[in-house]
Order: C-alpha cells, then structure tokens, then sequence
C-alpha cells in the first residue's frame, strides 16, 4: 500500500493556539480589571467584545487547521479520504479506471474521476508539488 497525504500548512497547531488564547484572555481580564478597580466600567463592554471577537476567530482557525487530503493505492484500490473542517469524505476508485486530470498552470488544483465520479484535489500544495505528485501517482494507476 502506497500513501501520500496533502495537510493545510498552519502556523500554530490547535494545542499552541490554546496556550496562546489562554494567555492572551489572561492578559485582558488582568488588564480589564485594573481599568475596573480605577472606576472605568465601561471596560468590560469592550473586553466582552474583543474576547468574543478573538473567540471566534481561533475557533474557525481550529476548525480548519486539521484539514488534509489523502491518496491511498491497495493493488487495484484507489482510496481518496478528504478531511475539511469535521467533515470526512471518502470516495473509492478502481485504480485501473481511475484517471488524472493534470492541472492547469494558472490551476490550484487537480481532479481524479472514474464515470460520474470526480474528485477535486491538491489544494494544500503548490502547483510544483502538484506535477511531482501526479508523476509519481501515475504508475500506480493503469
């Protein structure tokens, strides 16, 4: 069995970015409170919002940093797992009908079909990366 797995190149994985939320919500609060103690109640409107803002934000980054596409061959086998969001899709393939269609230059992705079936992919690698991985896919398939 041959695998090439595709993954979203994120900065932070969503353990660091926790850290990182973490003390930067501690920071706010320490901060908020100091503006509290001296008699500025407004503060906490305003800290409300900058937490629910940056809240949101981390959420969707965390959504999405574990996004991935994979290509798995087993003898006659094509197997194509696509992670995006929480969402898992699999999409099955004989290897000998299975076709590639290359990318176009200006292209962010490439396609694998079999009849009515067609399968969008690459779009976490660059277009060079793209080549050399069809390259090496395409013995596999017949």
């Amino acid at each position: 069995m041959k695998t090439w797995q595709m993954r979203r190149n994120c900065a932070l994985s969503p353990k660091q970015l926790l850290r990182f939320y973490i003390a930067l919500v501690c920071l706010s609060l320490v901060v908020a409170t100091g503006f509290l103690i001296a008699g500025v109640w407004v503060i906490i409107i305003f800290t409300a919002i900058e937490l629910s803002a940056v809240t949101t934000g981390f959420l969707i980054y965390c959504r999405h940093a574990l996004d991935s596409e994979t290509i798995e061959i087993n003898s006659n086998t094509l197997l194509v797992k696509k992670f995006i969001g929480s969402k898992e899709t699999l999409f099955q393939f004989n290897a000998a009908w299975a076709k590639i269609e290359w990318p176009a230059e200006d292209a962010k992705t490439f396609h694998i079909s079999q009849s009515n079936l067609r399968v969008e992919l690459g779009q976490f690698i660059r277009h060079e990366q793209q080549v050399a991985l069809l390259k090496e896919l395409r013995p596999y398939l017949r």
